[in-house]
């Protein structure tokens, strides 16, 4: 359990196969409810996440573990490059 919601700013973010993510900003919050909703990124891996936004969020339900750094549930796919995938066509 957090004792304190800025205990969170400036940590790191992993994925649990040990890929950094990023690290906190800011923290998003449901006041209704009074729970953590998730983790706002402004410095991320742009290797492992393909976006242009100037930060993320990730979602608070994909965090497994909070101490010295943030460990997430690794959702995130390595980019590959199409034209070593694709088969080439070879006219006759």
């Amino acid at each position: 359990m957090i004792s304190e919601i800025s205990t969170l700013f400036g940590l790191r973010v992993y994925t649990d196969e040990g890929r950094y993510v990023g690290r906190v900003d800011d923290v998003v919050i449901d006041l209704e409810r009074r729970q953590i909703r998730g983790l706002a990124l402004g410095d991320f891996n742009r290797s492992l996440i393909d976006s242009r936004a100037p930060g993320i969020i990730i979602p608070y339900r994909l965090v497994k573990s909070v101490g010295d750094i943030v460990i997430v549930k690794d959702i995130f796919k390595f980019k590959k490059e199409r034209k070593k995938e694709e088969p080439q066509v070879v006219e006759a």
